[in-house]
């Protein structure tokens, strides 16, 4: 008597045609297939994160975006899961290393001597474009990217900041985000 082999994935077998789709134009195929991934991306992200709870909506948010950006690079050969957990893995390294970064700061700057304090060397051009950019987007929007993203307060520090709440921050930056990227799509 031989064992039969174990099913196909369920996720991906549910997935995979959904994905194919959505590439073709089927719109509603693509909201199915990003609540799926998304889905499947709290999990995978809980997972690594127990540390950074508060940060796990905004990395799935910011993966999911990706996915959407990088849409045109997926190749049917591989496994949609796959291909959007690679992504997210990515986006996941991404936050390790601005939060290790910021956490590895033991002494704040303001109590540095000023002759040891790091130069800042920032490109004029980039800052100026960032700044037009920012400056196209609702008020909200620009002060949740400026407080979360670019400040880099978590959410809950830019909550208590601004008496906004938590979620209503997370939609701001995702909201933003998005913008900034049609922006920058119709600029370039």
């Amino acid at each position: 008597m031989t064992i039969p082999s174990p099913p196909a994935d369920d996720f991906e077998a549910k997935l995979h045609p959904l994905w194919l789709r959505a590439q073709a134009g089927d719109e509603v195929a693509y909201r199915q297939a990003l609540t799926c991934i998304a889905e499947r991306l709290r999990g995978f992200l809980r997972r690594r994160m127990q540390s950074l709870p508060d940060e796990l909506e905004d990395l799935v948010q910011e993966t999911l975006l990706a996915i959407h950006l990088q849409r045109g690079t997926y190749d049917a050969a591989v496994p949609v899961s796959r291909w959007a957990l690679a992504i997210a893995r990515h986006k996941l390294i991404d936050l390790w290393r601005r939060r290790g970064r910021r956490e590895a700061l033991h002494e704040p700057l303001d109590k540095l001597a000023e002759r040891d304090q790091p130069a800042v060397h920032e490109e004029p051009t980039a800052q100026r474009d960032l700044t037009t950019l920012l400056a196209e987007l609702p008020p909200a929007q620009h002060q949740a990217i400026a407080l979360i993203k670019l400040e880099g307060l978590s959410i809950a520090e830019a909550s208590r900041r601004t008496g906004v709440s938590a979620s209503a921050l997370k939609v701001q930056v995702h909201r933003g985000i998005k913008r900034l990227a049609e922006l920058v799509r119709q600029t370039g």
